[in-house]
């Protein structure tokens, strides 16, 4: 499900969403919630995807976020719905990279470059070329 073909949400009636509406809620496999119940479970037919996050869920979340006024809190939401599709190792090998001293300015683009050219995911190549003249600025990358 897209963002466009997504009905209007009001944070006064479908927050929070896994309870208001669920309906608008799949798994990144995309089964539905109430597909997910332990007899599910223990007959296999749910995987340890079936229990990720979906991105769209999370870009739901950004649209309740914005629309309260949290707009850090959306992008946030936005960019962790970029993350899902990394890799976990990728995911954690970026955490220790962004760490102050952990990396020299090079290397910090050249993962944001990683980020836009493998991943399309151009709010977090932001936010590390952000880290990056932050932590010049502050004199805390990597020498």
């Amino acid at each position: 499900m897209t963002l466009s073909s997504t009905p209007e949400l009001d944070p006064a009636r479908d927050y929070p969403l896994a309870s208001r509406r669920p309906e608008l809620l799949r798994t990144p496999t995309g089964k539905r919630l109430d597909e997910l119940t332990m007899e599910a479970v223990l007959a296999g037919d749910v995987a340890p995807e079936d229990l990720r996050i979906a991105p769209a869920t999370l870009r739901l979340q950004a649209q309740i976020a914005d629309q309260v006024g949290r707009r850090q809190l959306a992008q946030n939401f936005r960019r962790a719905a970029e993350l899902t599709a990394l890799p976990d190792e990728l995911v954690l090998s970026i955490y220790h990279a962004l760490r102050p001293r952990a990396s020299t300015k090079r290397q910090l683009e050249e993962i944001a470059g990683r980020l836009e050219r493998e991943f399309s995911a151009t709010l977090c190549a932001g936010l590390v070329r952000e880290a990056a003249d932050v932590y010049e600025r502050r004199d805390i990358l990597a020498s």
